[in-house]
């Protein structure tokens, strides 16, 4: 048994390294960008709220809004060090599982779709290897996630429980996904069918704990949480009842989905699934008759579930607009909102700003992922076919980048259309449809670059393409958090999020936004030129 685990497990350090070289602009951005999301959001609001006085009873009413319960959960005790980390404990947790299931994904049935793994097993690589070393580098981030974070709250001075408290949360959350990555990877027989297995677990587990923490204690649906591991991350309660022994139950999600893997990985052929790939039909229909028609058809999934996200969300934002006029009777509160959104207008105004340039953040994801898709087409041998037919290059690579531009387009009007029409229902204060549309399309010029940086990565390097994500998440978290983190002003000003007008309330900065578009036409029509000039695999 012994010589077959070390036949199975042979190759797993040089791939790896491998993985490592491949991932040496990702995994350090992600764990930048998470290290400043945990630790710059707590000292801003520690700078707010420097002691336990200055939070208890001023917030409580806010906090226990039903539509903040759900998307941040409840806070673990009326300290100043908990609300500190009130949003950031579950915003962690699931940019922590997503990272962890991108490098889980990337490095197995990534691999062995694109036919790499396929190569490695011709020689010294045991059956196992790739999985293994992708589990390991996952489980290395996520640990680093959470242990730098953890470090940097106890140096701001906060609770050293409580911050191990913090760490071993979003470790949970982490740790459960690599399990959950592991056993989608080896189910799945497609990358994408992989990414919506595991991605649908992430969500499915977000709502479970989302509709425990939103119900009364009286509920029959009281508990949903606990069967979620984005519950047990909330239930830790990091500063207040600190249940790091939770982190065992997504240790045990990890053992069991690896072992679960290892099991579906040595009775399956390479290159297939437990599920297997749906054959289509035998005549393409008329949508299929160019490349645009199928670059959409295959993003099909990602844009109806991009969709329904945003409805939610503007739902959840739309509601909120109803209890957000008490933020004006607490001036710390307001200062903070200010510091994000900008000054103009109402705080109704305000925090509509703010929130809208969040999810400007997580619909530039949307458009890069779709943008990326043509360097997975390219490995994968996808755009080698398609390129053998009439169709150019341009065409190719510009289908993508319309696909990634026209997304985010229509996700934010989306966006803005429910909470145009919510908003001035819950709250008199609330600003109305068009400004509300105004608001969410201004945030646009800024996606566009994020886009516009995906597409030139795509087109000149694209074994760089994947570095687009730490772009995106450093470039919003410094020109969204830069200002309360004393960051310097030459430094936020890299960020096309620093430039965005202040909507509503404000007005619209003409001249920014006709920059930031040319930089993002700039970027685009460069990576079209490299595109058509370099040599595609």
């Amino acid at each position: 048994m012994t010589g077959h685990v070390v036949t199975g497990l042979a190759g797993t350090g040089r791939l790896l390294r491998f993985a490592l070289r491949r991932d040496r602009v990702l995994v350090p951005a992600s764990l930048l960008g998470l290290v400043l999301l945990s630790v710059g959001s707590a000292r801003a609001t520690l700078d707010l709220y420097p002691d336990d006085e200055s939070v208890a009873g001023e917030l409580a009413g806010i906090i226990a809004n039903p539509a903040v319960l759900a998307l941040y959960g409840p806070v673990s005790s009326q300290t100043a060090d908990a609300f500190a980390v009130f949003k950031t404990v579950m915003m962690g947790a699931v940019l922590t599982s997503v990272l962890a299931i991108v490098v889980v994904r990337r490095h197995t049935r990534t691999e062995e779709e694109d036919g790499r793994l396929e190569l490695l097993a011709a020689g010294a690589v045991g059956r196992w290897a790739p999985l293994a070393s992708a589990v390991v580098l996952a489980v290395a981030a996520v640990l680093l996630a959470s242990g730098l974070s953890a470090a940097g709250l106890a140096g701001l001075g906060m609770d050293a429980a409580g911050s191990v408290a913090f760490g071993a949360a979003w470790l949970t959350a982490g740790l459960s996904a690599v399990g959950i990555a592991a056993v989608a990877t080896q189910v799945a027989s497609t990358t994408r069918g992989a990414g919506g297995l595991a991605f649908g677990t992430l969500g499915a587990a977000y709502v479970l704990r989302a509709v425990d923490d939103a119900v009364d204690d009286g509920s029959v649906l009281r508990g949903l949480g606990w069967v979620s591991p984005l519950g047990w991350a909330g239930r830790v309660e990091a500063y207040g009842a600190d249940r790091t022994w939770l982190l065992g139950a997504g240790a045990l999600v990890l053992v069991v989905g690896l072992a679960v893997a290892v099991l579906v990985n040595g009775r399956r052929d390479l290159g297939a699934g437990l599920l297997p790939a749906r054959n289509g039909p035998r005549r393409a229909g008329s949508l299929l008759s160019g490349p645009g028609g199928l670059v959409t058809r295959l993003a099909t999934g990602s844009i109806v579930g991009w969709t329904v996200g945003l409805v939610v969300g503007g739902v959840v934002i739309g509601s909120l607009l109803g209890s957000v006029g008490d933020l004006a009777d607490n001036p710390q509160m307001q200062s903070m909102l200010e510091a994000l959104g900008g000054s103009a207008g109402t705080v109704e105004d305000i925090f509509l700003a703010t929130e809208t340039k969040f999810v400007a953040a997580l619909v530039a994801a949307a458009g890069i992922a779709l943008v990326l898709r043509l360097a997975a087409a390219e490995r994968s041998g996808t755009g080698e076919s398609v390129l053998t037919t009439p169709t150019t290059r341009t065409a190719w690579y510009g289908s993508h980048v319309a696909l990634g531009v026209a997304l985010p387009t229509m996700l934010l009007v989306v966006l803005g259309s429910v909470v145009g029409l919510l908003g001035p229902r819950t709250s008199n204060a609330a600003p109305g449809f068009r400004e509300t549309m105004a608001a969410a399309l201004s945030t646009l010029p800024a996606v566009w670059v994020l886009v516009g940086v995906a597409a030139l990565l795509v087109g000149a390097a694209p074994r760089y393409a994947a570095a687009a994500w730490g772009v995106g998440l450093v470039a919003f978290l410094v020109g969204e958090l830069g200002p309360t983190m004393q960051i310097p002003g030459w430094v936020v000003d890299l960020s096309p999020f620093a430039h965005l007008s202040q909507l509503p309330g404000g007005t619209f900065a003409v001249a920014e936004a006709v920059g930031l578009t040319a930089v993002a036409v700039a970027l685009v029509a460069a990576g079209a030129v490299a595109y058509s000039r370099r040599d595609v695999a």
